[in-house]
């Protein structure tokens, strides 16, 4: 029964090979300079979400450390028994006042958070509607939530108005799902359009904005680059992206996080965040809410890059190069790699089929010679692919 099992997994990893989409975990560390050691190679990466540069910094390291010499180096439990150290209660009260909302709930990733708030808030007599370009952890949540779902064409709000128009009166209650950045193409969602949408058809929008926070906005997120700021029942964001931490949370309405506490399953059901994450998080809010010039710096250099490489403007920090084919992507990736620098090649199914590509992060501590000579890279594979 053993092998005959093994014989199954054997046939879907050859199957991943024949497409060339196979992965597998290469030993990887970062110094602050942007440089990864990866595969017993130094290469300047950008491929990482590290978007200002924290995971290294110093204030962010000596408040784990302090951290840990006083809570310990774990929670010891769910945040509902016992695992809810104080500073929990001091991170959610500053991500409140930083991103002008009523009450913050912490979760233990922004996966966690997508997967737990969806079906915490939607059933099956709502309706979710939501961009095809949606993050797996959204799915997710909407395939928890039992709620009838309806994706859209990928930031097309005629087809957003098309579906509300003909479905939104026969549910209770409706929900538009987006993404500040989508995370594949770091393109933006119109928000002000949707938010438009929204209270004309009475719906409520929840924003994944995981790519936008820390970076746009003067670092508050996505929809706070709009004036008058849009409308948003539930702001979602990361602490292991701009923050440089790791963790998820919820802005939102006081009765929204209380119901979090009481339905969320991601949240309820998993330890709490150790404490030294926990304080690094504090940290980094106070760095992102305090330094200006620092959070600007990922967009601005994705801007020199665009304009070296020539290719379109970028609308956040991340930047793609659709190829096409898997194979086409990886020799790309491959000779980039020999010139010293390391980016992605993001395949199938990650994104959609014939849409393989390079992505690229610009984070704030890259410098302008190294990202002149990437793009000087870029504009001849462009030419020889």
């Amino acid at each position: 029964m053993e092998n005959d099992v093994k014989h199954i997994f054997y046939h879907e990893i050859r199957k991943i090979k024949d497409t060339s989409q196979l992965r597998i975990l290469n030993e990887s560390y970062r110094s602050k300079d942007s440089k990864v050691f990866r595969n017993g190679k130094r290469l300047i990466s950008f491929s990482c979400n590290d978007y200002l540069g924290l995971t290294q910094n110093k204030t962010l390291i000596n408040a784990s450390i302090n951290a840990i010499k006083k809570y310990g180096t774990g929670a010891g439990a769910s945040r509902l028994v016992s695992g809810n150290h104080p500073l929990y209660t001091k991170l959610e009260n500053l991500i409140s006042n930083f991103k002008l909302g009523e009450s913050t709930c912490v979760f233990g990733s922004g996966f966690l958070t997508n997967t737990g708030v969806i079906p915490a808030i939607a059933s099956k007599n709502d309706l979710i509607v939501y961009d095809e370009l949606s993050h797996a952890s959204t799915n997710l949540g909407i395939k928890l939530s039992k709620a009838k779902n309806i994706k859209f064409m990928h930031n097309d709000n005629n087809h957003v108005e098309n579906i509300l128009k003909k479905n939104r009166s026969q549910y209770r209650s409706c929900f538009l799902l987006t993404e500040g950045v989508f995370s594949m193409d770091g393109d933006t969602a119109d928000l002000k359009v949707l938010s438009f949408l929204a209270k004309k058809y009475n719906a409520s929008i929840i924003l994944d904005d995981a790519h936008g926070f820390g970076v746009l906005g003067e670092g508050r997120g996505s929809q706070f680059e709009f004036k008058p700021t849009p409308e948003i029942l539930v702001q979602i964001g990361t602490l292991s992206k701009a923050a440089g931490s790791y963790g998820g949370f919820t802005v939102a309405p006081k009765i929204i996080n209380d119901l979090m506490h009481n339905k969320a399953r991601s949240l309820i059901y998993t330890t709490g965040l150790p404490p030294a994450t926990v304080a690094a998080s504090i940290a980094a809010i106070n760095i992102i809410r305090t330094d200006k010039k620092l959070v600007k710096k990922p967009l601005e250099n994705a801007v020199t890059f665009c304009k070296e490489a020539q290719l379109p403007m970028p609308q956040s920090s991340i930047v793609t190069l659709i190829l096409g084919t898997e194979k086409k992507t990886l020799k790309a990736s491959r000779i980039i790699e020999k010139e010293g620098f390391y980016v992605g090649a993001i395949r199938p199914p990650t994104v959609p089929p014939n849409t393989s590509r390079l992505r690229f992060t610009f984070c704030a501590n890259h410098k302008k010679n190294e990202i002149i000579k990437l793009a000087k890279i870029i504009r001849n594979i462009r030419d020889i692919i």
